[in-house]
């Protein structure tokens, strides 16, 4: 959906439109669910808390203004601060496998293993990241926000995000033994990345 009709449905849900609001819905529901779920423990709580954070937001959606801020970040904040109270309230695990939909039903008993120890090493990489760089990996990766959106969710500078997101990246890679192609370990050691080895014979 272009920018333009996301604005025009905005509107009208703000002005009362209950099927602008469906779409809305329909185009933001599956993301913020992956988000929550990539928080909390349990998927029936992932599903209740996407819920309430619609219902937060149709309740605070005459109140929202634009002023450059896009609609996903003011979106995902909203999701941001019910799964931290949520957080406050259960304290409970994060789940990483309830972030994702697995269709594993035609897999054979080899790829679901393989897939699991992916997946275990994955999570155990997530852990190692800083709150931050978790969060925006979140976002940006499992909810599929921009890092325009990703900022205004977290609060912080598009700048900031991309730089958490570069070292977020950088962490997992080393944490999964995943080497870099030239071209990206160029680009690292343009940027002063110093777990990025000088080229032998470099002047």
């Amino acid at each position: 959906m272009d920018d333009e009709t996301l604005e025009r449905l905005v509107v009208e849900a703000r002005d009362g439109d209950a099927f602008a609001f469906g779409r809305i819905f329909d185009l933001y529901a599956r993301p913020i669910y992956r988000f929550v779920a990539s928080r909390v423990g349990r998927p029936s709580d992932a599903e209740d808390l996407t819920q309430l954070i619609f219902v937060k937001a149709l309740e605070a959606l005459p109140r929202y203004e634009a002023r450059g801020v896009p609609f996903g970040g003011w979106l995902f904040k909203l999701a941001r601060n019910a799964v931290i109270d949520h957080a406050r309230t259960h304290r409970e695990q994060v789940a990483l496998d309830a972030a994702e939909d697995r269709p594993l039903d035609d897999a054979g008993p080899e790829a679901i293993a393989v897939l699991r120890d992916d997946l275990d090493a994955v999570a155990r990489a997530l852990t190692e990241l800083t709150e931050d760089q978790r969060e925006v990996i979140e976002l940006r990766f499992f909810a599929g926000l921009s890092a325009r959106e990703a900022a205004h969710a977290m609060g912080r500078q598009e700048g900031t995000i991309r730089g958490l997101q570069f070292r977020a990246i950088a962490s997992l890679r080393r944490s999964l033994g995943i080497a870099l192609d030239d071209d990206e370990a160029d680009d690292r050691r343009a940027l002063g990345d110093p777990s990025v080895p000088a080229v032998r014979g470099a002047r």
